[in-house]
């Protein structure tokens, strides 16, 4: 279970820097309540975004982003009102994207920006 929990880290890690590059300011990182955990939150152009990072060393249960299912996409619905309903700002615009990594032994991660997917 250790491996799994530093390669989500380091997966999150790789994917807030690539979201920063990308001109994007993070809001909040792992807010964590009762009902569970939202991986990142950045403000993109006056949106605000739920992102929801998948990280796999493989291929061989698909591709990351397959792990985002109708449930898990559910529960991060319900945790992004819980973390809108706690803040002052007025939140008009939301955006719930996926960013995928890659991780292999031999080569550079390979990140995908799924905007907007659910």
């Amino acid at each position: 279970m250790g491996h799994n929990i530093a390669l989500g880290a380091q997966g999150e890690e790789l994917a807030a820097r690539y979201l920063q590059a990308a001109g994007m300011e993070i809001v909040c990182r792992n807010w964590r309540c009762r009902y569970g955990e939202l991986d990142l939150i950045v403000r993109d152009a006056g949106v605000t975004v739920f992102v929801e990072v998948k990280t796999r060393s493989g291929l061989g249960f698909g591709i990351p982003a397959e792990a985002v299912t109708h449930d898990k996409r559910r529960r991060i619905r319900r945790l992004a009102l819980l973390w809108l309903t706690e803040q002052d700002g007025p939140w008009q615009r939301i955006r719930f994207d996926v960013v995928s990594v890659l991780l292999s032994r031999t080569g550079e991660p390979v990140i995908e920006h799924l905007e907007g997917v659910f």
